[in-house]
């Protein structure tokens, strides 16, 4: 009969996560000041665009159901 492999315990289950984790973090690519700059910049423009669409359409159907009722 072969002997139950023990599994790791709760501590080391959780070394192990850190340290892959703190590894996967050094392979990020972390923007610079003018690339976070450019980012937060388009992502700002792109949410009042869209901002603005939603609030044409929702004023248009309030109009249109203004009419109807």
């Amino acid at each position: 009969m072969r002997q139950a492999e023990k599994k790791p315990g709760l501590m080391e289950r959780l070394k192990k996560y850190t340290k892959g984790s703190l590894n996967e973090l050094k392979k990020v690519h972390w923007p610079n000041k003018s690339e976070l700059i450019t980012y937060t910049s388009v992502v700002l423009v792109t949410v009042v665009i869209v901002s603005a669409m939603i609030w044409v359409v929702d004023s248009a159907l309030s109009f249109v159901l203004e009419l109807i009722i």
